[in-house]
Parts: structure tokens; C-alpha cells; sequence
């Protein structure tokens, strides 16, 4: 029976714990100039923290696999070489602060080109660094202007765009990556019937629907190392089916199962189960409202699943690696607000806490 604090093994890599940073935007990269979309001082110190609070792997949020598919102008961006090289600092403060370094890729597509949440988070138009959006058809995001309708010609460009940004991760040193298909960004847009009206191969079905997700999945493991995991964060669902009081029809825990399986038969090592993002909806309050469908997803698939939302509670983070709901947990908000947590946790379960030697001797 594991804990929180059993290692867990992916592919070759061996993570020590199970108790995992989720990527979190931060909104605090330059936004013009030769730093654009690179870490900051900020960055360094926010992550290394988490990592040397015991963290087993510390996931960097959202970066933008081109300067149009970051949600901001203020996010990361990994596509060129010298954001490389600000990445290869990132990650190596985070290894030697005892941590697995990932990070996540994203194109954020119709819900690109905003402000910072903390100023309202409205679109941002071309005099304050902003840009045109892109989606699978011109829907836009409820107080957004409509997307540009991609192409088939531009998805196989961004495609690529995923797998240069791959290369570029490894490089750096990270050694986990992420596929950001979650929260009504771009892959997920295309997963979604509430979003993607195309009538075209990618459109319609649900075969049809998966298939731009797909391809960026192939293009990601086909450049990533075998022996090096890549992680596939989902929206489990976008509740609108889930209200009776809605005749909209969106991505569903069902559509989520089916598509979990065939996108590990891509290569994909571990479902990251979030939800919502596509449309505004009603999300229920109670703390399983998302670790229950990864859940299900881990049960009817029988593939690694990590489990987020809601998770403050070392005893219930506790209770769903030991009860085999998940693998492993992603936490948000209570790393924002303690760098320790983890190592708190650690504490009060009974485990060892993982100190870096800088602070362990002197404990």
C-alpha cells in the first residue's frame, strides 16, 4: 500500500515522492524585449523553493510553444534559444533542490492574449502587447473577440511548434514534459464539441475531435526520449452535460476514458486529471469533485493517473494514493501559499520530511 512518500517509477525515471507541484501561471515574465516569455529571478526563487520544500517533481506552468499561444504576454515561452537558455538555469536550481524538473507545454488559442488576473484579466489588444486569437472555429471564449479559424496548414505548424518547444525542454534539462490539452485552451478547444463547430477531419467526431491533440502527442514523444515520461494534462469534463438545465453538448468523463487510452497507445505515460475551462459552468464544491473522475479514469484504464483540485489535506491527499484513486497528487494552492507544505505533510503522516542539506543539519 503506497503513501504520498512511496518513490514512484515512470518509465526510467524514479520520482521520490508522490506529492507534486502543479503548474501554475505566475504572470510574471518580461513581456517585450530579449527576456520575453523567459524565467525571471522570480521564477528561479518561486520554484527552487517548492522544490526544496519537498516537492517530488515540480511542474513549470503554461509555456507558450509560440508567442501567440501564451495566455498573456506576461507568461513563459519556450521558442527560441534564448529562452533555452534562461529554462537551463530553471531547471537545474530545481534538481539540486531535490525536485524532478517538468514542464508544461500550451498554446492557449481563443483564450489568448489577456491581461493579469490580478488587473481583470480582460483581452488585451495590440497596444498593450496583445494579439489576434486562434481556435478550431471562430467561437470565442464568452467576453473575447472571436478566433481566427486555424487552418490545416497552421495546425501542422503548430504541431511542430509543440515538438521544437520539446527539444528545446529536454535541452534545458528537464525531464519530464507535459501536453497542456486542459481548461479550454487550444487542444482542448479542439477536444470539445462546445468549441469546435469544424466540419472537416478535425471536427465532428469524436475520432475527428482527437485527432489535432493526437498528432501533437505523436510529434512530442517522436523527439522526447524513450526512456523519459511525457505527462498529458485533460479537463475530465466541462460540466455542461452534467446540467440538467443546459442543452449544450461538451467534452465529457466518458469522451476523457476513451481518449485516455488511446493517447497512452501515442506514448503517454500519466493522465494529469483537471476539468471545466471551455465554457463558463457550474462546478460543484465538494473536495472529490475532480479526483473522482481521475479515479475512474485510473480504474477503468488501468494507466498511472495523477489527481488535482481541492487536495489541502495531507490525510486526504494521504487517502487517495493509499486507496489506489490515483498514483500520484498535484497541489496548487497550498504550495502558493506554504513552500513547505510537503515537508510539513511529511511531518504529520509519519514520514521524513526531504530537507536539503543546506537546512537539514542545521535542524
Amino acid at each position: 500500500m503506497p503513501t504520498p512518500f512511496t518513490p514512484i517509477s515512470i518509465r526510467s525515471l524514479e520520482i521520490s515522492n508522490r506529492l507534486w507541484m502543479s503548474p501554475m501561471c505566475t504572470y510574471s515574465a518580461a513581456a517585450t524585449g530579449d527576456a520575453t516569455a523567459s524565467p525571471t529571478d522570480f521564477h528561479l526563487a518561486h520554484y527552487t523553493a517548492r522544490a526544496a520544500g519537498g516537492a517530488g517533481l515540480v511542474m513549470i506552468e503554461a509555456t507558450g510553444v509560440r508567442a501567440d499561444g501564451r495566455i498573456s504576454p506576461y507568461d513563459l515561452g519556450l521558442w527560441n534559444d534564448a529562452q533555452t537558455d534562461a529554462f537551463t538555469r530553471l531547471a537545474a536550481s530545481i534538481r539540486a533542490a531535490g525536485a524532478v524538473p517538468a514542464v508544461q507545454l500550451a498554446h492557449a488559442g481563443r483564450k489568448a492574449s489577456v491581461d493579469k488576473p490580478w488587473l481583470g484579466g480582460d483581452p488585451l489588444d495590440a497596444d498593450r502587447h496583445g494579439w489576434n486569437p486562434v481556435g478550431p472555429s471562430p467561437v470565442p471564449f464568452p467576453g473575447h473577440p472571436e478566433p481566427a479559424e486555424l487552418t490545416v496548414t497552421e495546425i501542422g505548424e503548430i504541431v511542430t511548434a509543440f515538438a521544437e518547444s520539446a527539444v528545446r525542454a529536454r535541452a534545458a534539462g528537464f525531464d519530464v514534459v507535459e501536453v497542456h490539452a486542459a481548461h479550454g485552451y487550444l487542444l482542448h478547444s479542439f477536444l470539445s464539441p462546445a468549441s469546435n463547430t469544424r466540419t472537416d477531419q478535425y471536427g465532428g467526431s469524436f475520432e475527428n475531435r482527437i485527432r489535432f491533440p493526437l498528432e501533437v502527442i505523436d510529434a512530442v514523444r517522436a523527439v522526447w526520449p524513450e526512456e523519459q515520461p511525457v505527462f498529458l494534462r485533460v479537463s475530465t469534463t466541462d460540466w455542461i452535460d452534467e446540467n440538467p438545465d443546459d442543452d449544450r453538448s461538451g467534452w465529457t468523463v466518458d469522451e476523457t476514458v476513451q481518449f485516455a487510452r488511446i493517447a497512452a497507445q501515442h506514448g503517454i505515460d500519466l493522465i494529469d486529471g483537471s476539468s471545466g475551462g471551455t465554457e463558463p459552468a457550474p462546478i460543484p464544491r465538494n473536495r472529490d469533485y475532480q479526483t473522482r473522475n481521475s479515479a475512474r479514469i485510473k480504474a477503468e484504464t488501468g494507466l498511472t493517473v495523477a489527481g488535482v483540485g481541492r487536495i489541502n489535506d495531507p490525510a486526504w491527499a494521504a487517502e487517495l494514493v493509499a486507496d489506489a484513486h490515483v498514483d500520484a497528487v498535484f497541489l496548487g494552492r497550498p504550495l502558493l501559499r506554504d513552500a513547505s507544505w510537503i515537508n510539513n505533510a511529511a511531518t504529520d503522516l509519519g514520514q521524513q520530511p526531504r530537507y536539503i542539506e543546506q537546512y537539514d543539519y542545521a535542524l
